[in-house]
């Protein structure tokens, strides 16, 4: 029996009502297993695909620029590095950067599936929960503490449009005023709006975004220069030199990579409805060294400029934003800071868990019910306590967070070295015992085992005092002990078949 789906989609209205589609209404074609297989899952059509050069770069353009990105990078500003210096590290990170997710997105682009359908390949139909559920668990709460961020710029910017509103920002019900919760809750409702009408939403919005920051964020460097007289300060009285600068510009690199260990991840996401590789190479290139060195020349020119007017080192873009003398352009730049906010929330923490907990429950779960549900987690957490709590944020989010670079040399040393990306899509999706991603029970244990002693020595390096030499390159270490034991165990014998997914895939704009 055939897909009863469209082969085409001709505007947004059409992939708002495919969100909407109960699992149960699109037929199981011949072979696969409901259990495995819905139509967000399913691997997307070659035609119709639009997320284009530009539309990878928009993501970029969003989450490079972000709130939490600036805060690392003027950190390496007060940690001793001077202004070429931190050009070179973000730069460096970008290159890396640039290689990994071009061959992590060229995974989506072949396949055309998500991230939690890619990871069977390697870990088998069922083991696969275990790196998509780190993934989304992750992401669900780092979803609620950026729009818990987001909410405090907007209630920054209420209070300066209407004073009177001040009042409502002093009682405190669950850690938040009254203000706090109408600011939350308001940003949560317009995240859960947007991602309810699919990924083509997504990137309309992500397309949207993304010159709305960098103008934004280039006018504020130009307003910062204007202030110092047009002349920046380049370094600090405690900058570094020698080896111990460069030790700390490739650390800075090394770190600028293992914030986006969550990304690489799950590029896939995006890529499965990339047009082609070259849109994604083109997409990457503009979006990560050449963005990164825009991002860099701006971050040089804030932190640099504020040192030179008094001294001080900045922590955040919001000091410079606060600083703003006229009310009406702290409204705009706050405005520019909650859209972007919003856009990378969207990619970096709302896709993610939407695909995770799609892939636990095929049956029960499409796109725009996947979403309600992991906004409500990110709700009912109370976001705003795990990020004031130090321990949560170590420990938990930061120990999932040491996990990521295991899972990636995994992933990556079975499709590229050992699979040599020979993928057969259709088998991605059938319960069979003698399905080629079966394995033993649906798990792969080569997979497992590897997982195991490499994450526990990840969790090691990200906790115990002893190795805090070398914690900035935890990401790097992580992933290559991951590659390197899973190819010790893989097994390479075969035989590896590459059959498209053609046959079974839905459109791309759902």
């Amino acid at each position: 029996m055939s897909l009863q789906t469209p082969t085409h989609h001709d505007d947004g209205v059409h992939a708002a009502a495919d969100a909407l589609i109960p699992p149960d209404a699109i037929e199981v074609p011949p072979g696969a297993s409901a259990e495995l297989y819905n139509v967000d899952l399913a691997p997307t059509q070659r035609a119709g695909r639009r997320w284009s050069g530009y539309n990878i770069f928009t993501l970029w353009a969003n989450d490079v620029h972000s709130l939490g990105n600036y805060g690392f990078a003027i950190g390496l500003f007060a940690l001793g590095l001077g202004g070429w210096q931190i050009l070179v590290a973000l730069v460096l990170g970008g290159l890396f950067l640039f290689v990994l997710l071009s061959l992590s997105g060229f995974m989506g682009e072949k396949t055309g599936v998500p991230f939690p359908v890619m990871s069977r390949i390697s870990f088998g139909i069922r083991g696969a929960q275990i790196p998509a559920v780190i993934r989304g668990g992750v992401a669900i709460a780092w979803f609620g503490i950026q729009t818990y961020l987001a909410s405090v710029v907007l209630r920054v910017m209420l209070v300066a449009m209407f004073g009177g509103l001040a009042g409502l920002d002093k009682n405190d019900v669950l850690g938040l005023s009254t203000l706090g919760w109408l600011s939350f809750v308001g940003l949560w409702v317009i995240q859960v709006i947007i991602v309810s009408y699919g990924m083509e939403m997504v990137r309309k919005y992500e397309a949207f975004a993304g010159p709305v920051i960098l103008v934004t964020m280039v006018a504020l460097a130009v307003w910062m220069l204007g202030r110092a007289d047009w002349s920046i300060a380049w370094t600090t009285p405690d900058s570094l030199t020698g080896g111990d600068m460069w030790l700390k510009i490739v650390g800075g690199a090394s770190l600028w990579v293992a914030i986006y260990g969550t990304f690489v991840l799950n590029f896939c996401d995006f890529t499965r409805n990339a047009v082609s590789k070259k849109s994604i190479i083109r997409g990457n290139f503009w979006g990560i060294p050449l963005n990164m060195l825009l991002f860099g020349g701006i971050v040089v020119v804030l932190a640099g400029g504020q040192y030179k007017i008094n001294g001080t080192v900045i922590e955040s873009v919001s000091d410079i934003v606060e600083a703003v003398p006229n009310t009406a352009l702290l409204v705009l730049a706050c405005l520019a800071l909650l859209i972007l906010t919003v856009a990378v929330n969207l990619m970096a923490n709302f896709v993610a868990p939407i695909y995770a907990l799609n892939n636990l429950f095929p049956k029960h779960l499409n796109f725009r019910r996947a979403a309600l549900i992991s906004a409500v987690i990110g709700l009912v957490i109370l976001p705003w306590n795990l990020y004031n709590s130090p321990a949560v944020i170590d420990y938990f989010l930061g120990g999932l967070g040491a996990l990521l670079g295991p899972l990636f040399g995994i992933i990556m040393a079975d499709y590229w070295l050992v699979r040599r990306s020979r993928v057969d899509v259709p088998a991605l999706y059938t319960d069979a015992p003698d399905g080629a991603y079966h394995y033993r029970a649906g798990f792969n244990l080569r997979a497992v085992g590897a997982l195991i002693p490499t994450a526990a020595f990840a969790l090691v390096m990200a906790f115990v005092p002893a190795f805090g030499a070398v914690s900035n390159f935890s990401w790097f270490i992580g992933a290559g002990l991951g590659a390197l034991v899973y190819l010790l165990v893989a097994d390479r014998q075969g035989p590896f078949a590459d059959v498209s997914g053609e046959p079974i895939a839905v459109p791309s704009t759902h």
